[in-house]
């Protein structure tokens, strides 16, 4: 018999070829390609009929699955209302950003609910949990705790034990001894979570796996884990910050992008209920160079503070420096202000921060940077009783944006008194707020500024 041909495979982005090279032609990265021990090609001689697969029409009905919450509001939101049996689930996030603690957290709070929970650390010893349970308070909390990588024994012990939910603490850390490579490898990566998700949709029992991120933000290992769980979630914050962010961009069994917010204090992560009060709750006095934005976060209206800071550069090209949001959006406004409203940057420094670390990601924030940059350039403030939302097009229009009225209604809840908003937005009642519907960038700019 052949001897199977080898694989190579790109641990970068999971790519194969027949063939090993320097640079991947799929992603582009270098020395990243490796080989892998060829699959097994099935049993040997004829292979047997398979089975016929029930078939239903589309008008067939059936019950929304069971869940289990969690009793930690944010985190049963980001779920979709809970946690849902044989459900696997994916969470990246930073080094230090707190994903143990979070699910340190979550697994207590399951556990006093009822469920039966197992914590399986592969990267800290047993005492190093039992040393964080204890500062956070969790020391008393029914959860039963492990410290292995070897996924065969993992898996013996949840077959065993028959847990509701199982935490596996990351899968970075498992190896499989039928794969001849080393831990974290793309080939170990994917059999580990493929052994995992199946073990959970056999026995019923959910999985939350951790997994580390690169340095570009994306989950380390193969983008196959990805479609292979049902939940993708994403811890995010800044380290100078005490929010913290946990985000689905993935959800099987709910809407995706929902966000869950979080502070980080002394005793854990602690929910936050009302984040617009919260990103809001520091702002100075009314400043040039302030715009307030009514964004929408998953299903829910969030208020963010966004920040610009205009001075004229020293250096031959000006400096871009943005956080909070995407680079490529800001260098679209200010061409879209130099071609269509007549205001330059050139020469400037620009400068664009949204306060409390939150990342902003939908193009309705448009308005509120033009907003906060003209208001840095020309040093004049923008009312502090005012929100703004609204995309620019190319050619200078401002484009209605959806779930209008929600925004307006958290504005108003919050104390803000009137906003600036695109012309034909759909608002429906106007919660009492004095509305500025504009057509285009350049009627704003002569309303607020009086330029244009």
């Amino acid at each position: 018999m052949s001897k199977a041909a080898p694989t190579f495979t790109c641990t970068a982005c999971g790519a194969a070829t027949h063939k090993w090279a320097g640079r991947c032609e799929s992603c582009g990265a270098w020395n990243s390609i490796v080989e892998e021990a060829p699959l097994s090609a099935g049993p040997k001689g004829a292979t047997p009929r398979g089975r016929v697969v029930p078939l239903s029409d589309l008008a067939t009905e059936e019950a929304p699955p069971p869940r289990a919450a969690s009793g930690i509001a944010e985190f049963d939101r980001v779920l979709g209302g809970g946690l849902v049996p044989a459900s696997a689930i994916l969470v990246g996030g930073d080094p230090g950003i707190g994903k143990s603690t979070l699910l340190l957290q979550a697994a207590a709070s399951f556990a006093r609910n009822g469920l039966k929970v197992i914590y399986i650390s592969g990267e800290e010893a047993a005492a190093q949990v039992r040393m964080r349970a204890q500062r956070l308070g969790l020391t008393e909390a029914p959860v039963k705790l492990g410290a292995e990588t070897a996924l065969r024994d993992i898996l013996t012990t949840l077959d065993t034990e028959r847990p509701g939910l199982a935490i596996i603490d990351s899968i970075q850390t498992l190896w499989l001894d039928s794969v001849e490579a080393a831990p974290g490898s793309v080939s170990q990566v994917r059999a580990s979570v493929h052994e995992l998700v199946t073990f959970a949709k056999r026995r019923g029992t959910a999985v939350i796996l951790v997994g580390h991120v690169t340095k570009d933000g994306q989950i380390a290992g193969p983008r196959v884990v990805e479609h292979m769980v049902d939940t993708v979630l994403y811890f995010e914050g800044e380290r100078g910050h005490q929010f913290r962010i946990l985000r689905a961009v993935k959800n099987r069994f709910g809407p995706a992008d929902e966000i869950g917010v979080f502070e980080m204090t002394g005793a854990g992560l602690a929910e936050v209920l009302n984040p617009s009060a919260l990103f809001l709750s520091a702002r100075d006095a009314p400043a040039s160079g302030s715009a307030v934005f009514a964004g929408i976060e998953g299903t829910r209206p969030v208020l963010t503070e966004i920040q610009a800071l205009v001075a004229p550069s020293t250096l031959g090209t000006p400096r871009r420096t943005v956080v909070g949001l995407d680079a490529g959006r800001l260098s679209t406004i200010l061409a879209v202000l130099d071609s269509r409203v007549g205001i330059p940057f050139t020469g400037l420094d620009v400068f664009l921060n949204v306060a409390g670390g939150l990342r902003v990601s939908e193009p309705a924030a448009d308005l509120a940077v033009a907003a906060a940059l003209l208001s840095a350039r020309e040093d004049v403030a923008i009312p502090p009783d005012m929100v703004l939302f609204g995309e620019i097009s190319l050619s200078g229009a401002l484009r209605p944006v959806s779930q209008t009225e929600n925004r307006l209604k958290e504005a108003a809840k919050l104390g803000f008194t009137q906003a600036a908003l695109p012309a034909r937005s759909k608002h429906g009642a106007d919660a009492g707020m004095r509305l500025r519907e504009l057509a285009d960038l350049t009627a704003f700019t002569g309303e607020m500024f009086g330029a244009g």
